[in-house]
């Protein structure tokens, strides 16, 4: 079984990741995850903090000589701003807390909803944990999945597939084609008339004070089928990606292969007939399922998007009121992007091979990566011959 848990603040000392049940054997360095944080931070349209900020893990348990043990894999990732929030953050009693408060809620954001529900007066004990800078210890945990659904043969690759109302063309590519198109392009997207249309569109917004969403698509190339199950509503794949990708900060909407656009079409124009060939084994000319069926990887490529609201720190902040005085007033602004989809495409890459990790590793089970990689090939082996 694997699972992590998350700490920190957006302008604490750290983030911190602790990882369970990680397998041993499995080759894992620093510069690998260092690697995906790179990417995490990049993205056109981003804002002050990357500028600040250079993300670099600090494995603190778990490998030993670029490998895996068994034990618990600890990440930390320290947060360059904090020696400017010191005395505001600091977590003993030193600490001055009139400094910076947040009193005005800022929409879109937790600030409000949270303050009222853990009781806090000052905001800034909302939004320093619900910040998006909690992503990137998630990336950093992300990319130990991706590491060990590389060793097992599974590619996990994301794109953006629009922002604002710039949308990318499918170019059916394979996974290596697709993920050098995508880190050729400032806005992380395959189709090169896109981009140059979406980055238009991000500098107008920005100019104008204002921020754009969108959509990023994830594709899992070579994942086993069978992975999750239609037994209990909890172990259905597809709603367990459906609720990683949710949890996302600004994701509003998640969809599976053809998704909301099969709502408005007949079940022949919808679903994938099946063939059989002695060498592929079963497969399906067409994928508008997106890989999965009854809850479970059915061993087509897995396509999967994530719809990402606009980013609500605006420049030309919308209106709000002050908790403290209940008077009206324009919403607090801190540091913010004019567009993350990008980003969070990046995120969205690490929170689906997190989970697809977590199948995998229920399914094949072992303690280590020579055992999980042998009942793999053996699986893969009885699927083509069933």
């Amino acid at each position: 079984m694997l699972r992590y848990l998350t700490a920190g603040e957006s302008h604490g000392p750290r983030l911190t990741a602790v990882l369970d049940g990680v397998p041993a054997g499995l080759p894992l360095t620093a510069a690998y995850i260092d690697g995906q944080l790179a990417r995490r931070q990049g993205g056109y349209g981003r804002g002050g903090r990357m500028k600040i900020e250079q993300d670099r893990v600090m494995i603190t348990s778990g490998v030993r000589g670029g490998m895996t043990i068994g034990s618990p894999v600890t990440l930390t990732i320290e947060n360059k701003d904090w020696e400017n929030w010191q005395e505001v953050m600091s977590p003993g009693p030193e600490a001055d807390l009139s400094r910076r408060i947040v009193s005005r809620p800022r929409p879109g954001h937790a600030d409000l909803t949270g303050g009222v529900k853990y009781g806090h007066r000052d905001l800034r004990n909302v939004l320093e944990r619900s910040s998006a800078r909690e992503t990137t210890v998630r990336v950093a945990a992300g990319s130990v999945a991706k590491r060990l659904l590389e060793e097992t043969g599974v590619v996990v690759v994301g794109s953006v597939v629009r922002i604002g109302e710039i949308c990318a063309v499918e170019a059916g590519m394979d996974a290596d084609q697709l993920g050098q198109a995508v880190e050729s392009s400032p806005v992380y997207c395959a189709d090169v008339a896109a981009t140059e249309k979406m980055i238009n569109a991000i500098d107008q917004a920005r100019a104008e004070g204002d921020t754009l969403g969108g959509i990023f698509e994830i594709k899992v190339f070579g994942l086993p089928p069978g992975l999750g199950s239609y037994v209990q509503r909890d172990r259905t794949l597809d709603g367990r990606l459906a609720g990683a990708l949710m949890s996302i900060q600004a994701i509003k909407g998640v969809e599976v292969g053809d998704g909301f656009s099969a709502a408005s079409r007949r079940g022949s124009q919808v679903h994938d007939e099946i063939f059989y060939d002695r060498h592929r084994g079963y497969y399906r000319q067409t994928n508008r399922a997106g890989g999965i069926e009854g809850g479970m990887s059915n061993g087509e490529t897995l396509v999967v998007r994530a719809a990402m609201k606009p980013i609500p720190t605006l420049y030309k902040p919308l209106k709000s009121v002050d908790i403290a005085t209940k008077q009206p007033f324009e919403a607090s602004v801190e540091r913010s992007d004019a567009c993350a989809v990008p980003a969070a495409g990046v995120v969205g890459e690490a929170v689906v091979a997190w989970e697809l990790a977590c199948v995998l590793v229920e399914k094949f089970g072992g303690d280590t990566m020579r055992e999980i990689l042998r009942r793999v090939g053996e699986y893969r082996t009885y699927w083509k011959g069933f």
